[in-house]
């Protein structure tokens, strides 16, 4: 089941174009993580899923509801922590969350309950009870989070929610995300972390200049990318008939052009995610009497992927 979709939304400010025809599919459960450079899109995509800005043009549907025709059914399924806290630094963090509770009509008895738990439950009741400006930085971006869950939501949505954290504070945002997708929680973050999308997303989305341009599993996009064999021939051993024979080998296997430098004396190659191994490759080369220092296969990385996502877009 698909929990959030979107075709064709548009949306400029002024000149500005912030989305071009963006298209979107995120299916129910696990993390998506939209990822694009700054300026590409993603805080406008996110507020106008969440009701928060009207697209100029297109669809979007979230938990089923149209974000134009059905604002209200939208809000009552999803939740919001935005890059900024919203949370007040002159209450306690219990009384933060029992307010949020009251405005969301649960009721004072209900709303005492819930921030009772939400405070056990992710490792903030030892200062539930002091005021929000006396708490670190990660302790209060992990309520301005928790905030968002007064109300369990169907889809939440986390607007760069580890910017300017140590990495502490990172790993404990990384572990509450965990925590609600395993709950059955749909999870939509926009990260300038590509470490942080490779940990926890089980869809990536990548955005550049207002359109997707890549969509899919980590592992696919990967794939899709490819990875690369380095070789870097032995010293002594890098004269014309060796170096010849390596660029045989490599030309054997390389799904692209060759890049070679001759003054350190390494070959480099890309070639397809799983066409050859580490020792059927070292295999070649000693049959074809190549003498190499070093030989390694890669494989592609999130960050490949990225600026593979990113370097088209005009």
């Amino acid at each position: 089941m698909v929990a959030i979709e979107a075709a064709g939304l548009r949306k400029s400010f002024g000149k500005v174009e912030a989305l071009r025809g963006v298209d979107l599919a995120v299916p129910e459960g696990g993390v998506c993580a939209l990822l694009g450079p700054n300026g590409a899109g993603k805080t406008t995509a996110i507020r106008i899923l969440a009701t928060l800005t009207p697209p100029d043009a297109g669809t979007a549907r979230v938990a089923g509801h149209d974000v134009i025709a059905e604002p209200r059914r939208v809000r009552e399924a999803i939740g919001l922590a935005g890059q900024h806290a919203a949370v007040d630094d002159d209450l306690s963090g219990w009384e933060n969350l029992f307010i949020i509770g009251l405005m969301l009509h649960l009721g004072r008895r209900r709303a005492r309950a819930r921030a009772t738990e939400l405070l056990e439950r992710f490792g903030l009741d030892g200062a539930g009870n002091r005021l929000v400006k006396t708490w670190s930085g990660g302790m209060r971006r992990r309520l301005d989070l928790i905030a968002s869950l007064v109300v369990e939501p169907e889809i939440l949505f986390l607007d760069e929610p580890t910017t300017g954290l140590d990495p502490r504070s990172r790993a404990e945002i990384w572990s509450a995300v965990r925590e609600l997708a395993a709950s059955g929680t749909t999870i939509l973050l926009t990260t300038q972390y590509l470490d942080e999308a490779d940990r926890l997303a089980s869809q990536i989305v990548i955005i550049d200049a207002g359109r997707v341009t890549l969509q899919g599993r980590p592992g696919e996009l990967k794939d899709r990318i490819g990875g690369r064999v380095d070789v870097v021939l032995a010293d002594g051993a890098a004269g014309e008939p060796a170096w010849t024979a390596a660029e045989t080998v490599l030309r054997g296997i390389a799904a692209g052009d060759l890049a070679a430098d001759r003054d350190t004396r390494s070959l480099t190659a890309p070639v397809k995610t799983g066409a050859i191994t580490l020792p059927e490759l070292v295999r070649r080369l000693d049959a074809a009497g190549v003498d190499v220092e070093d030989v390694s296969v890669r494989k592609p990385t999130l960050d490949e992927v990225f600026l593979a996502g990113t370097e088209t877009a005009a």
